[in-house]
């Protein structure tokens, strides 16, 4: 077994890197392949806005095929990352760990994240986190419950057999997120509609929804200040850039439908947030993740006929959240499912367990949590 720290002008190894993935999950009818443009763009410090402030490492573990075969195959691979804006936000000197893949090999797991740790220390940091990604926007967590069903566009998929391998290298559990699956026969019940009318009116509160792609471009600018201000004094977060925000936007008018996406507004600034779009998994399978030359117009088509959507974020700024508050955005989530005939499945995306209240209403409502993502802690 040999661990390498990839060089990202090493076009064999930046290849090994990506293409592990489809090795692994040859035999997996659930998994989902990410957009390989984006994968490459993580690993390009010209071009992806992380590097601007940050750096990471990327490792590689290979093993020779055959005792009399002097060529090696990749088996496991890493990613260590030290986010620096992360770290002076919540005055740590933590690393993440991302998109860690190996074969069922305790050897190769061992020798990718020794090698993690040491690049880790040597850059002063004390603890390492994860699965965490580049930014914000990013799926995190490791699959623990819900192997069996298909992830949501951008969320982790993992074989059940990757915790045993990470808590083998000393890590505990850090934290938990769950989704849950909403089918679009479940019957909301009225008074909730009601009540949200009838509170947003009390507060002088409206929803603002889109039409078209150009009113979703003029939303980003309320996006970041809303997700920056509702962080405000909070631990374990990052503001977002506006470099951040605008990948958020070119990925927005790749799968968005903009009739899912809402903000709640008072007095011409945003209170609140419902973030949904259609979710293009399936595509993504037939075209193993690839745009071009013809994969854009699989996942044009998919666009369209999809009948399922993913509620990726939904939230108030605290003081709007009190007296029942909560109900606007139960209200504006439910007609975000009703309103489109087509729409016959939704998915709750990744709700930390820490917030029992909302899982309890969304319980009452009706919605499963059939999934879990669990993160990872360790001291160096």
């Amino acid at each position: 077994m040999q661990t390498i720290q990839v060089n990202l002008s090493d076009k064999k190894q930046v290849r090994d890197f990506l293409s592990l993935p489809f090795s692994i999950y040859r035999d997996v009818p659930q998994w989902v392949p990410p957009l390989q443009m984006d994968e490459r763009a993580r690993l390009d410090p010209k071009r992806f806005p992380y590097y601007r402030h940050s750096q990471a490492c990327f490792l590689l573990a290979y093993q020779r095929s055959d005792p009399a075969d002097e060529g090696t195959r990749p088996v496991g691979r890493l990613a260590v990352l030290d986010n620096r804006r992360y770290n002076e936000f919540n005055h740590e000197s933590t690393a993440f760990f991302y998109l860690f893949e190996c074969e069922d090999n305790l050897s190769a797991a061992t020798g990718l994240f020794e090698a993690g740790f040491a690049w880790a220390r040597s850059r002063g940091l004390t603890r390492i986190l994860g699965p965490k990604g580049f930014t914000p926007l990013d799926g995190f967590g490791l699959l623990v419950k819900g192997f069996e069903h298909r992830p949501a566009f951008g969320l982790p998929y993992n074989p059940a057999y990757y915790a045993p391998l990470i808590e083998a290298q000393g890590f505990v559990p850090h934290d938990e997120s769950v989704s849950g699956y909403l089918g679009a026969n479940i019957q909301f019940p009225p008074r909730i509609h009601a009540l949200a009318d009838r509170l947003a009116q009390r507060r002088g509160l409206h929803i603002l929804r889109c039409s078209t792609r150009a009113d979703l471009r003029a939303l980003i600018p309320h996006l970041k200040e809303l997700y920056n201000r509702a962080i405000e004094g909070t631990s374990g977060n990052t503001p977002l850039t506006d470099e951040e925000v605008n990948g958020l936007f070119n990925q927005l008018i790749w799968l968005a439908d903009p009739k899912l996406i809402k903000l709640v507004m008072k007095d011409g600034q945003a209170v609140g947030f419902l973030l949904a779009y259609p979710d293009v998994s399936a595509a993504l399978q037939r075209t193993c993740g690839r745009l071009f030359p013809f994969g854009w117009l699989t996942l044009l088509r998919e666009l369209r006929r999809t009948d399922w959507i993913n509620i990726n974020g939904a939230g108030l700024l605290p003081e709007y959240r009190g007296s029942g508050g909560t109900a606007i955005l139960y209200s504006e989530l439910f007609k975000s499912i009703q309103e489109n005939p087509r729409i016959r499945h939704a998915e709750v995306v990744q709700i930390g367990v820490e917030n029992e209240a909302m899982q309890r209403e969304m319980e009452n409502f009706g919605v499963d949590f059939y999934k879990t993502h669990r993160t990872y802690r360790r001291e160096l």
